[in-house]
């Protein structure tokens, strides 16, 4: 693999998953990657749940390709982290989604993942979902999986989500997921699933499996999400399951707004932010996260100091 190969964002994740299991918490704007690659993550996620809440509207596929590119360039050069993405359904059919590999690449996507629900779809979380049929799908994986190959030197990680579990259960989950494998989907995103045992259930069922192709066996991807369906579980359990990234989508966005939300009130009480000065950033600590030092000519880190 030539250097320029190695440093493409969906070489550097595929590395990080072949190391081991990945925390990927989801960043909905450049400073909120910017402190997470501080912190010391190695990865960040780009939630649709978080995007669409942050321009104040609900999950169901209201913003555009363009407006998620928009956040993804934000989030990937305010980083320089590899950045897994979503991508709902892909905007649109196989045309549609051929083109959203290219445009999430040209940001600096590392990959993305696209799911199995009719448009307009719902969080994975909720009910009432429906599911598009599994040779439809395919043609969706397949055609980006070929731009993967053309576009990107292979290297654009694409993952198929599916929300069957929620739907038909267990075993129709299973059946997509080979499916979807054999389409070329390089990980596999089960989302909704309840329990410990079964996250331990789909990754045996999946354990080895090819499709019978020269690939390697589909990359894994867990979902902790808040206040859903599945019990908790901790990055170090997933990686026992045999899972090689764990997204928190909606962590970051849900602990800025309550903060926000509490903060907010104060003033509108106090009718000052005195009250809540200490639980304030300060410009200290902000100008510290930019490394800004005011007066000084400032150029953007080529990479981020992790604590």
């Amino acid at each position: 693999m030539s250097t320029h190969a190695t440093h493409l964002p969906g070489n550097r994740l595929r590395t990080l998953m072949n190391e081991g299991c990945v925390g990927l918490p989801g960043a909905y704007n450049g400073l909120v990657a910017r402190q997470a690659a501080t912190i010391g993550f190695d990865g960040l996620y780009v939630s649709g749940a978080a995007v669409t809440a942050s321009f104040g509207v609900p999950d169901i596929g209201m913003l555009s390709l363009t407006e998620f590119c928009n956040v993804i360039y934000q989030v990937t050069v305010a980083s320089g982290l590899p950045v897994l993405c979503d991508a709902d359904t892909g905007f649109g059919e196989s045309e549609i989604t051929r083109r959203a590999v290219a445009e999430y690449h040209r940001a600096g996507a590392a990959g993305f993942h696209i799911e199995d629900q009719v448009f307009p779809k719902r969080c994975g979380h909720l009910d009432g979902k429906t599911l598009v049929s599994i040779d439809h799908f395919q043609e969706k994986v397949a055609a980006a999986a070929s731009a993967r190959d053309d576009l990107t030197d292979g290297s654009f990680v694409v993952c198929a989500r599916t929300d069957a579990y929620g739907v038909d259960g267990m075993d129709a989950t299973i059946e997509r997921a080979k499916a979807y494998v054999d389409a070329g989907a390089d990980m596999l995103f089960p989302d909704g699933m309840r329990t410990e045992s079964d996250y331990a259930t789909f990754a045996e069922a999946l354990r080895n499996y090819t499709g019978g192709s020269s690939r390697r066996e589909p990359y894994l991807l867990a979902i902790m999400t808040e206040f859903g369906k599945t019990e908790m579980i901790s990055l170090d359990r997933f990686a026992e399951l045999g899972y090689h990234c764990v997204i928190w989508p909606v962590s970051s966005l849900r602990i800025t707004m309550h903060a926000v939300r509490e903060g907010l009130q104060a003033i509108r009480d106090a009718g000052s932010p005195e009250p809540v000065l200490e639980r304030m950033q300060t410009r200290k600590d902000l100008y510290e996260l930019l490394r800004y030092t005011p007066g000084q000519e400032w150029s953007f880190p080529s990479a981020i100091d992790k604590g």
